[in-house]
C-alpha cells in the first residue's frame, strides 16, 4: 500500500505548535478523528501511548512515528504534521521532534501499519526528503514530494499502481487550444496533488488519450470541462462534475479537489439525453452559448476546406476571360471551387442541425439539418406556389433560428408524446420525432423566413455600404473583441460572427477577426524578446512558444500571461488586436478561410498588407504592455511585481 493512498490533505496540518509530547499525541489522535478513520479518540490515544510505554516512537533526527492497532480504527489512517520549532518527545537521540507521522491500523488488517512504517521510515532516512516535507509550504506540496519520492524510491508510478483516480473529457468550441491546455492542465495538477489524472481530449483531430471502460470503472470521478457537448453515456454510474474548459485551465485543482470530494455532485444516471448532464444546473446564457458552439465546432470543418479550396480557385483562375465568371474560366479553378462551393453548401445546415441536437440530442439533429437547409433556400409560400416568385435566402441569421426553434420544437414534442407507454417508445424517434418535427419546422420557417431574409439581406447592404470611418470602426470592435477574453465567450462571439459572414460574401470581415486574434500571442513573444525584463526568467521560454500559437492563430497562447497580469496584459492586447483589425480594413484584405493564421496567407486577399496589419498591432500591445508593466527580475534574481 502507498503512503499517498491514506494521507491527503485533510489529515495533515502544518505550522503546528505543542507543549510537549502527549501535547502533540493529543492533536494528531483528535486530527485522526476528523479523518473518519477511527471510532474512539480516547481509546486509540491509550493504544498509542502504551506503544510509547514500550519504547518511543521518536526515532531521532526529529522525526517521530506513533502508532496503534486496535477495534477503535474503522480503516487504516495516516495523518502528519510539521512543528517547525520542534516539541520535545522523548526521541531516541534526545533531541526535538519536528515531523510526525501517525498511523491507525485496525485489527482485522493485514499489519497494515507495518508496511507503512516499513516504507516512511526508509523514505526518511533521506535526509534532503525529510527537510523539504519541514520546509513544505502547502499540503499540495507536502503530498507531491511524498508521492515524488514513493515512486522514485520503490520505482512505482502511481497510474500503474492504482489506476487513475480521476478521468476527464476536455472539449472547446474550436477544438484546437483551450482543449489542450485544458487537459494538461488538470493533469499536471493531479501528478502535483498526488492524485493520478488521466483526461481525454475532443479536439478538431478526433478523440486522442481515450478512456477505457476498465478505467471509468475503477475512477473515483469524472471531470467534463468543456464548452460544447458530451456524450455521457459510457459514464452511467460514476460522479460526473462539469465546468467549462476555462475551469480546467484555470482552476485545476480546484476541480478535482471537488470532484474527489463528491459533494453536491450526483452520480449520472442517464436519462435519455446522455448529453445532458447537469443542464438544469446552468443559466440561460450558458446553455445559448453551449448550445450555438456546438453547431460551429460542427461547422467549421466545411468552413475551412470549402474556404481554402475557393480561394485556391481564384488564384489559379484568370479574372480578364470573363470578370463575372472569375473562379470557374478555366478547368482547374472551377474544379476547386465546384468542391469547395459544395462543401460550403453544407455550412448552415450543419449549424441549424448541430444546434438542434446540442437541445434536443439525436432528434434534434434532422429537425434542425432541414430548417438550416431551408433558410439557406429561402424557401416560403409564395415561392412553394409561384415559381417565378423572387426568393431571398435567409441566410447564417436564419439558421441560427432554425437551429434553437427545431432543438426546442423536438423537446415540445417530447413533452407532447410522453403520454405513450414506453413499450412504445421505440417509435418516437423514427417516426413522431421526425415527421412531426419536420413538419412543424418546415411550417416555421417558410413564415418567417420572408422576415429573417428582409433583414438579413438589410444586414448585408448595411455591411457592404460600410466605407471610410465606418468600416474602420467594425474592424477595431471586431478585432478588439478578440483580446477581451481570449478564447472566451466575447472573443467566441466575435469569431462566430466573422465565419457567420463568410456565407454573406463579407470575407473582410472575417480577415479583420483573424487578424485581431493573432495579436496577443505575438504581443507577448515581441515582449519576451524586446522587453525580457518585464516578464519572470521563467516564463520567457513559453512566452517565446507565444511565435507559434499567435502566427497559427491560436489566441490562447496569451492566457497564462494574461492570467498573471490581466489588467496589464488585457488592455494592452485589446488595442493591438483593435490597430490590426482596423488596419485589415483599412487595407481591404479578405479571408475565405476562418482559421490557419500564417499558413493561410496564400489566398488572403492583399495578403502583405495583412501581415503589416498584424505586425503594427502586435508591435503596438507590445510597447503599450512594456509601459504599463515594470521589470520584475534584475541580474538574474526574480523581485516581485509590484
Amino acid at each position: 500500500m502507498r503512503i499517498t493512498d491514506l494521507l491527503s490533505k485533510d489529515s495533515i496540518e502544518l505550522n503546528v505548535t505543542a507543549k510537549d509530547k502527549n501535547d502533540i499525541i493529543d492533536k494528531m489522535t483528535k486530527l485522526m478523528l476528523k479523518t473518519g478513520k477511527i471510532t474512539d479518540a480516547e481509546a486509540y490515544k491509550k493504544l498509542v501511548l502504551k506503544r510509547e510505554e514500550e519504547g518511543s516512537t521518536g526515532v531521532g533526527e526529529g522525526i517521530a512515528i506513533p502508532h496503534g492497532k486496535g477495534d477503535c480504527v474503522k480503516e487504516p489512517g495516516l495523518v502528519a504534521m510539521v512543528v517547525p520549532h520542534g516539541v520535545e518527545y522523548d526521541a531516541l537521540d534526545g533531541k526535538p521532534v519536528n515531523l510526525l507521522f501517525m498511523i491507525a491500523a485496525p485489527n482485522t488488517s493485514d499489519n497494515v501499519h507495518l508496511d507503512v512504517l516499513s516504507r516512511l521510515s526508509t523514505m526518511l532516512m533521506d535526509t534532503e526528503f525529510k527537510n523539504k516535507l519541514i520546509l513544505a509550504k502547502s499540503k499540495d506540496e507536502f503530498l507531491n514530494i511524498i508521492n515524488e519520492t514513493e515512486n522514485e524510491k520503490f520505482n512505482e508510478k502511481p497510474e500503474q499502481a492504482q489506476g487513475y483516480e480521476v478521468l476527464g473529457i476536455t472539449a472547446c468550441p474550436t477544438g484546437i487550444a483551450h482543449t489542450y491546455m485544458a487537459a494538461e492542465a488538470l493533469e499536471a495538477a493531479g501528478k502535483e496533488m498526488g492524485h493520478p489524472v488521466k483526461i481525454e481530449t475532443q479536439g478538431q483531430s478526433g478523440v486522442k488519450n481515450k478512456l477505457t471502460k476498465e478505467e471509468i470503472k475503477n475512477a473515483k470521478a469524472i471531470i467534463i470541462a468543456a464548452d460544447i457537448d458530451i456524450d455521457l453515456s459510457r459514464f452511467k454510474g460514476k460522479k460526473i462534475l462539469k465546468a467549462k474548459v476555462a475551469d480546467g485551465i484555470h482552476k485545476p485543482q480546484e476541480l478535482i479537489n471537488r470532484a474527489l470530494s463528491g459533494k453536491d455532485i450526483p452520480v449520472y444516471q442517464g436519462n435519455g439525453n446522455d448529453n445532458a448532464g447537469d443542464e438544469e444546473s446552468e443559466g440561460v446564457g450558458s446553455k445559448i452559448y453551449r448550445h450555438l458552439m456546438n453547431g460551429v465546432t460542427h461547422m467549421l470543418p466545411f468552413v475551412v476546406g470549402g474556404g481554402i479550396l475557393i480561394a485556391i480557385s481564384f488564384l489559379l483562375d484568370d479574372y480578364s476571360i470573363d470578370p463575372s465568371n472569375f473562379g470557374m474560366n478555366t478547368p482547374v479553378a472551377a474544379f476547386f471551387k465546384t468542391i469547395g462551393n459544395t462543401a460550403f453548401d453544407f455550412m448552415l445546415c450543419i449549424l441549424a442541425g448541430y444546434i438542434a441536437m446540442s437541445i434536443a440530442d439525436r432528434p434534434g439533429l434532422a429537425v434542425g439539418f432541414v430548417g438550416g437547409a431551408l433558410a439557406k433556400a429561402g424557401t416560403t409560400f409564395d415561392s412553394i406556389s409561384n415559381p417565378d416568385a423572387v426568393v431571398v435566402s435567409s441566410g447564417f441569421l436564419g439558421a441560427l433560428l432554425a437551429g434553437f426553434i427545431g432543438g426546442y420544437l423536438v423537446l415540445l414534442l417530447k413533452k407532447i408524446f410522453s403520454f405513450i407507454p414506453k413499450s412504445l417508445d421505440s417509435i418516437k424517434p423514427i417516426l413522431i420525432y421526425p415527421v412531426g418535427g419536420i413538419l412543424l419546422m418546415g411550417l416555421i420557417m417558410v413564415a418567417i423566413n420572408p422576415i429573417v431574409g428582409a433583414i438579413n439581406t438589410a444586414l448585408n447592404n448595411f455591411l457592404s455600404s460600410m466605407q471610410g470611418a465606418n468600416k474602420l470602426i467594425l474592424g477595431a470592435i471586431l478585432g478588439g473583441m478578440m483580446s477581451v477574453d481570449l478564447g472566451g465567450p466575447v472573443n467566441k462571439a466575435a469569431y462566430t460572427f466573422g465565419t457567420g459572414m463568410l456565407a454573406e460574401g463579407h470575407y473582410d470581415i472575417m480577415a479583420a477577426v483573424m487578424a485581431g486574434g493573432m495579436v496577443p500571442p505575438i504581443a507577448i513573444a515581441l515582449l519576451a524578446t524586446i522587453f525580457p525584463k518585464k516578464l519572470p526568467r521563467k516564463d520567457r521560454q513559453s512566452a517565446l512558444l507565444n511565435y507559434v500559437m499567435g502566427l497559427s492563430f491560436i489566441t490562447e497562447g496569451a492566457i497564462p500571461f494574461a492570467s498573471a497580469d490581466p489588467i496589464r496584459v488585457i488592455a494592452s492586447c485589446i488595442v493591438g488586436s483593435a490597430v490590426a483589425g482596423a488596419m485589415s480594413m483599412l487595407f481591404n484584405c479578405t479571408l475565405m478561410a476562418p482559421h490557419g493564421g500564417i499558413f493561410v496567407i496564400p489566398v488572403v486577399g492583399n495578403a502583405l498588407m495583412y501581415l503589416v496589419s498584424i505586425a503594427v498591432g502586435s508591435v503596438v500591445a507590445m510597447f503599450i504592455m512594456a509601459a504599463l508593466k515594470k521589470n520584475v527580475w534584475k541580474k538574474g534574481d526574480e523581485v516581485k511585481n509590484a
